[in-house]
């Protein structure tokens, strides 16, 4: 049995910056494996430079095809699968697009759809937006394009020395349900910068510090009022628990490609329940593969806050799927048919190809 990989460049819209930098594209590593019929799609959310975290696409092509596909030879269980793969340390990237590979297969095999296959679900996922550090006046348009479409959180980028951005946009909008996003980007010597925000009534304020940290955002969550979310801090249910237990986080990102997949996202949901916490769905800037596995998520009971999970025709003009999501009053339903339900345009995908090749299991 094999597994095809392909590596796709698709540019965006327009630049997308955060306080990691600006990105102009979409580098995505996809999987595809067939087995008796049945197909099934995957996506790594690594990227071509390790700035979100240490892995990237070459590091999730090394661990997949010289360690991990090995564990999926007889296409196990997710969990089983995570369990056998215990042995890599870290690498939950390269892990999550072997385990959702395996959910995407297994919910065909069992003729369901992803949303259903995975647990109890409402039917759609409450989507909100995030917005990329930029020029004022075009955050502003943004914005107001995007309360006009009905998105149920407006989430902006910041980073330190950019905050007059909040005071900007709350001026423009006072009433809209708004987070801020800083991608780890403060110091601890930074709280009253952060502490500032407070005025700004903002529904979370999301990784402050860096992703390594815990203790500084419990010690920040004594200090204001504006609850805390983390993203990068949460890379297992172990940590999960760990933020939950020490007083760091009321709120948890859940990037299900990041954590590793839906088994450890699941126990992540399942922890932030059981502590009061809220929990959400984030991208990373996905194609329709990724994107799909995201809605599915985000469709759970488990999770009560609205994600970023817009439709891809906010970022690209063409995605390398045929039936691209559609939002409605900030709804999106995920695909009813088996699986993860996207059909693949093999045409966009030849068009926006870099690399391809296949992988020995």
């Amino acid at each position: 049995m094999q597994i095809n990989f392909y590596r796709v460049r698709i540019p965006f819209l327009r630049p997308f910056t955060t306080s990691f930098g600006t990105e102009n594209y979409r580098e995505a590593l996809l999987f595809r494996l067939v087995h008796d019929g049945i197909e099934a799609y995957s996506e790594a959310v690594t990227s071509p430079i390790p700035d979100y975290g240490y892995e990237d696409n070459a590091t999730a092509m090394h661990i997949i095809g010289d360690f991990a596909a090995k564990y999926i030879s007889d296409l196990p269980d997710p969990s089983v699968f995570m369990e056998r793969a215990r042995g890599i340390k870290g690498h939950n990237m390269a892990k999550a697009a072997l385990e959702m590979l395996l959910w995407d297969y297994h919910s065909k095999v069992n003729d369901q759809p992803l949303y259903r296959y995975i647990g109890k679900s409402r039917g759609y996922a409450n989507v909100g937006i995030s917005i990329g550090m930029a020029k004022i006046e075009e955050m502003l348009e943004q914005i107001e394009k995007a309360v006009s479409m009905g998105y149920k959180r407006i989430k902006i980028k910041i980073a330190r020395g950019r905050e007059g951005l909040v005071r900007e946009v709350r001026d423009a909008f006072p009433d809209i349900p708004l987070s801020v996003d800083a991608n780890g980007d403060y110091t601890p010597s930074d709280m009253p910068r952060l502490k500032d925000l407070d005025r700004y009534d903002l529904e979370y304020i999301e990784q402050p510090f860096p992703g390594d940290d815990l203790i500084y955002h419990s010690r920040l969550k004594k200090e204001i009022s504006t609850p805390v979310c983390l993203d990068e801090s949460i890379t297992s249910a172990d940590k999960a628990r760990k933020a939950f237990d020490i007083g760091a986080a009321d709120v948890i990102n859940i990037k299900p490609g990041r954590i590793g997949g839906f088994t450890e996202s699941l126990k992540v949901a399942e922890i932030a329940r059981e502590n009061g916490g809220h929990v959400w769905v984030g991208g990373m800037l996905e194609t329709g593969i990724g994107r799909a596995f995201n809605i599915a998520f985000a469709s759970l009971d488990l999770v009560d806050y609205p994600g970023d999970t817009s439709p891809n025709e906010k970022y690209f003009s063409r995605d390398i799927v045929k039936n691209p999501f559609r939002m409605k009053n900030g709804i999106i339903e995920p695909y009813h048919d088996p699986g993860i339900g996207v059909r693949i345009d093999e045409e966009s995908l030849l068009r926006y190809l870099v690399d391809a090749g296949t992988i020995s299991v």
